[in-house]
This record gives C-alpha cells, structure tokens and sequence, in this order.
C-alpha cells in the first residue's frame, strides 16, 4: 500500500522527535533536516519545547492534519498513536522505528496486528515496525548514518534488516556507489521487499527511475512476487542483485534419497534467483561491488585487459578472472610491439600490461586506448593504479576520469590507495565514478555478474509431454511412499524421458529369458530398499544365464527384497536429476555428476520448475564438474543438448504432478549422442 504520502509527504510528523542526537528521536529529526526537506516538519514530546530549532507539539490532539507519521517511542504506545493519528489527522503513512513488537514476543506481535489493523482500515502505508526508516530524494527519515550521496539514477537499496542496512551503506559509500533510495522495512508488517519491488515494477518510468537494485533479503515471504516483480524489472532493463541470508527450515522428513540430502531450502533460493535473473551474492562486499559494476557499461564478452603498475594485483586480478572462466588473452603482435614502444624499457603489455611502478598518466592514457581501440577481441579494461607514497595522484585519476568517459567497453577503476592517496581517490569519486579497491573481489563479483542468466520466460515447455497421462497415472495412485519400478517408467514414457530396458520380476526364468532377449552384458538390482548400493543390492557385468541366477537367488535373501530387476548395461558419463518440493517455492530440480558423486562432491545446481531450455543450460554449465560433461583430456564430452532437454521435460512433468514431493534420476549414463536414464524413484504425497 506504497502511496504518495509516504514516497513525497507535504508534511511530517515526528513523535519523539528531541534535542539528542545520538538517539534515534534526534537523529531523526536531524538528518530529515541536513536532508533539506521542504515540506513542514512537526515534533511531537511532551518534554520539550523546541527542538533542533523547531518548536514542538506537546500533544498529537494539537498537530494540524499530516501527511506522514514517524513513530520513535516505545511499542506500547505506537498503537494509540496510529489509531488517533490515522482517525483524526488523516496520516495516511507511518514509519514505526520503534522495536519491541512480534520479533521479541506475542503481545509485541498482538501489538503490530493492532497496528496493521488500522491501517489497513484507513488505508495508510506502514513501513517496520523495528526498522532504520526511509530514505529518498525527497525526505531522509532514517536515524543513521551514512547518508550516502543521492542521485536519480542511483541504486535503488532495499533491506529487510536496519543494522545490516547501515553496514551495507557503510561498504557502498566508500567505492562511490551513489543511491536513489534506501528502504529499511524492518518486520514488513504490511510493507516488505517483494511490495516495495511490485510498486517499482507497476509504476516503473525508464526514463526517470532507478535501473540499479541491490537486495538485503532475510525472509521471502511470498516467492512468487518476488519472481514475477524482480524478473519484469529486469527485462524493463533493470539490474538486481540479491543478499538471501541464511536458510529457512524445511521441515521435511528424514531425507531418504540422494535428492533429499541435498536440496535445502537455500537450493530453492538459488533456483528463484536463476529464474529471476538475479545476481546472487554472499556478503556485504560483494553486493555493493557488483551494484558498482551495475553503473558502469554492461560488457559483452568475457576477455579482459588488465593495466596495471604494480604486477603482483595484476596476476592476482589474472588468476581470479581466469578462475571465475573470464579470459585474459595475451597480447602479441604488431599492435603490442607499437605499445611497448611507448612505454619504458621493461615494461610488458603481453597482458597484464605492466607500464611499471615509474608509467606515467600519459602512458596510463596511452594503454587504456590501446584496449579500447587497437587491440582486437577485448571486451572489458581493468585498471589497477595507486601508489607508493612518492606522488601525488591528481593527475593519473584525471586522465584515468577522461578515458572511462571516452571509452564505450567499461574500465573497472581499481584505486587500492585509500590511505596514502585518500584525497586523490576522493577527488575522482566525487566526479560520479566508482572505486573496486580490492581486485580479487572484483573479478569474484564479476563473475557471479557474467553467470547470471537472463529472466527465464514464464511459458512452460510442454515438447510433446503426455499432461492427461501424467495425471491418469498419479491420480490412479492412492498410496503415499515411493511408487512401484513400472509406475516410474510410465511417467517417464509421458515425460519422454528415455529409459534402458528393463524387467522387474520376481520370477527367475522370466529374467533370464528377458537378459537373453536383450543381449548381455546386464546390471541386476534389488527392488525393495531404498540405497541398493548399501545392502549388496546391485550387480554389475553379469555376462550369462547362470551369473544372473546366482545373483536372483543372493539378492532375493536381502532384506525387504521383492523383486529382481534386470537391465541393459550400458556405457557412459553418470549424470544425475533430482528433484523436490519445498513449500512456497514448488519443486526445485537439481542436476549434476551422477552415481556416488552426487553425494560425495555435492556438486549440484539448482532450478525451479518448469524450467526453460536457457534455465537448464545454465543449470550445467555452472557445475564446478562441468570440464568433465564438456570433455576433458581427450574425452568426448556428453550431448549437453539432451541433457538440458530431459532436465526440462522432468520440470514440466512436476509442473503437472505436485503429489511428487521427491525424486532421483541416478544414474543417466551419456555420451556424445544420447542420454539414458538408467535408475529413477519417485515419492508420492497426497
């Protein structure tokens, strides 16, 4: 209920505005006046008569009407104000500051219902309560500090948490990040981030608004705003990067397959984000320095020059770049000779391009327009210039200021001096650019940035998938538990997911009647229990009537055994597909090396269904295995193309069947021309 009184209010009122500035009461009032706030600013304490120059009401009964209403007294009396302010001053927006209220205890929570309550009922907007404030072009009502330099088109910072918020500034306002508006919603009674990003996504002006957000995310109350509002801003030419703390519990049973053990609640995080098109990022450095790589050019490719006068940041920023699958390709030829020839003897320009601790800014210049116009096949140019104490700076930053306006690839400026060349660093922040002090973090951030997929299109991918015969064999499924070998294949056949052949039986001569049909060699499982592999339950290389009737009767003596199945045995490359329901977010489907890797390497990535074809390409691609599916070392890699195929169909088969609350395909055995499934369970709940 985001409305104009709380984005632009003619009037403020302040209840428990004072003198002390170091309180919140006062900081408040001090900022939203340093802030130059041209609307009428009220006060509201029965213990004061002026504050901060301002003189003061000592009762809400004697305040003309008021646009908006910032609380800072304690919890127990928020209530009262917002009934009668609401009622008799037509304030149709609030911010409670106050804390105390449902995330410390229930009369704290019966507190807050009270207040939404009224509010909902006037129809006012209400930010927190147990928050910082709101901070924009038009107002500071916050009570801390960094007030960070603002700017239209700067990044729109939107937090969950007050203290993590201020953090957050702190990190942003040193590399010169500048901001449009900082949103604290605190507890997010009525107002939390998914609805501060649906009113940025309804009343978006790309003309006027902001096309940078950043945020911090404690709890996603409602994923599918979230993914339909950030994913719509993204393709309106936005950027968003997201901070999810922590991982909401699951409460899931006993995990009981490979799928199980691994998924997590933050598994359905990293698919929503994947979906939305939303950097995802770890820590308050990496937020901020991605928002700063948001200001700049987008870059198009992944192949990075990097200037430098200092060689070891130069390899270090190399090793990271190359580390994240950036390039830094060397630099030789014609092009490179005419550049070492305009730099100092010993300089090299194999890339890094080194022009030496002694490069001047002139030289600097000359390098950076070697990247941008001679050299072929660069995308990106990094500059990491400080110093060691023995000149000033002015002169390199400006040339450095000039060169970024100039050139269309984005620089990445890299000023490490914060302390020694402090003032210098200063001068070239405060012309509007950006500082990535530390380049490690940088490429880390650059390449979460250069991973990130598109938004995925919100058409489900139906490719010649069976939806009435998925849903004849579910609903003829009245049992919860993993369902039966055949019922598995069957859903398979509707999903188009090929499997090896296969025999399930309990009788001996129709086994080996079946593995001569097909032809030996043949793979033997036990049906029954769960982790065939833990109790002896599967047989490899079985290459004769005889071998398979050994292993019938030795697997038939196994615990919880029913029958026997008989497969194919084929050659490949494991894969793995899993996939499970969490609840709010719908069915994350997980893909990676299958067999025992799966659950020893844990290296897995994540998507949520239905999938697109661009989803689960990224999906495999951003494996830390992924050199292995590729090829490797003479190796032919698998056909990744049917790889993605079967990930997508399985998505749009649990599209259609939510009773399927877990499920393994381990292993798909590929090579360069087919996938195959080999062995799926499938858990039904209804």
């Amino acid at each position: 209920m985001i409305n104009q009184q709380l984005l632009k209010p003619q009037s403020i009122v302040v209840v428990g505005g004072s003198n002390n500035v170091h309180k919140p009461g006062g900081a408040i009032v001090r900022n939203i006046i340093q802030g130059g706030y041209k609307g009428t600013l009220r006060i509201i304490n029965p213990k004061e008569d002026e504050v901060q120059g301002i003189k003061v009401f000592h009762d809400a009964q004697e305040i003309p009407p008021t646009d908006l209403a910032i609380l800072v007294v304690a919890a127990k009396f928020c209530p009262g104000y917002v009934d009668y302010l609401a009622a008799e001053k037509n304030v149709k927006a609030f911010i409670i500051i106050s804390a105390g209220f449902g995330e410390e205890t229930k009369e704290g929570a019966a507190l807050e219902q009270h207040i939404l309550d009224t509010c909902e009922k006037y129809k006012c907007a209400l930010i927190g309560p147990n928050c910082i404030g709101l901070l924009n072009n038009f107002h500071h009502s916050v009570f801390t500090k960094p007030i960070p330099k603002l700017h239209p088109q700067g990044v729109d910072f939107l937090s969950g948490s007050g203290a993590t918020a201020v953090f957050i500034l702190e990190s942003a306002v040193i590399k010169g990040l500048q901001f449009n508006s900082v949103w604290s919603t605190g507890n997010g009674k009525q107002i939390g981030i998914e609805d501060v990003l649906q009113y940025m996504d309804e009343h978006f002006d790309p003309d006027k608004d902001s096309k940078v957000k950043l945020l911090y995310i404690e709890n996603i109350n409602d994923p599918d705003k979230l993914l339909l509002h950030a994913s719509s801003l993204i393709r309106k030419g936005c950027r968003i990067a997201a901070i999810k703390a922590g991982s909401s519990e699951s409460g899931s049973r006993a995990a009981s397959s490979h799928t199980g053990a691994i998924a997590s609640s933050d598994s359905a995080v990293e698919a929503l984000f994947r979906k939305a098109g939303i950097v995802r990022c770890f820590s308050r450095e990496e937020l901020t320095t991605v928002g700063c790589i948001f200001t700049l050019p987008p870059i198009t490719g992944k192949n990075i020059a990097i200037v430098t006068h200092a060689g070891g940041p130069g390899v270090m920023l190399t090793d990271a770049l190359s580390k994240g699958g950036l390039n830094v390709p060397k630099l030789d030829g014609p092009v490179a000779e005419e550049l070492k020839s305009k730099l100092f003897a010993g300089s090299s320009v194999s890339n890094p391009i080194d022009i030496l601790a002694t490069g001047t800014p002139e030289q600097l210049g000359i390098a950076i327009d070697y990247c941008e116009h001679k050299f072929k096949g660069i995308d990106a140019i990094c500059v990491i210039f400080g110093t060691p104490g023995l000149v000033k700076l002015y002169e390199a930053y400006d040339v450095l200021h000039k060169k970024i306006l100039e050139c269309k690839k984005p620089v990445f400026p890299i000023l490490p001096c914060l302390n020694t060349a402090g003032p210098e660093v200063a001068e070239f922040l405060e012309k509007g650019h950006v500082n990535f002090s530390d380049e490690v973090t940088l490429a880390t951030a650059l390449t979460q940035v250069m991973k990130t997929p598109r938004p995925a299109p919100s058409e489900i991918e139906l490719a010649g998938v069976d939806v009435p015969g998925i849903r004849k064999i579910i609903d003829g499924i009245h049992d919860n538990g993993y369902i039966a070998p055949g019922k598995v294949r069957e859903l398979l056949a509707c999903a188009k997911i090929p499997m090896a052949p296969e025999m399930v039986s309990d009788s001996k001569e129709k086994l080996i009647a079946f593995a001569e049909e097909i032809g030996y060699p043949i793979v033997a499982k036990v049906v029954g229990p769960v982790h065939k592999s833990d109790v002896g339950g599967v047989a490899l290389n079985i290459r004769s009537a005889e071998h398979l009737e050994l292993e019938f009767d030795r697997m038939m003596k196994i615990k919880d055994a029913r029958a026997i199945m008989v497969q194919k045995m084929l050659k490949g490359t494991e894969l793995f597909i899993g996939a499970k329901y969490e609840p709010r977010f719908g069915h994350v489907v997980l893909c990676g090396l299958g067999g025992i890797f799966v659950e020893v390497l844990k290296d897995v990535s994540s998507g949520l269904a239905p999938l697109s074809y661009a989803e689960a390409e990224s999906m495999i691609h951003s494996l830390r295995a992924y050199k292995i599916i590729e090829g490797t070392r003479g190796q032919k890699g698998i056909n990744q193309k049917r790889y993605a195929e079967i990930i997508v169909r399985l998505s749009t088969l649990l599209r259609f069947a939510t009773e399927i609350k877990e499920m393994d395909i381990n292993p798909l055995l590929a090579d360069e021309n087919d996938v195959v499934a080999v062995d799926a369970r499938i858990l039904v709940e209804k």
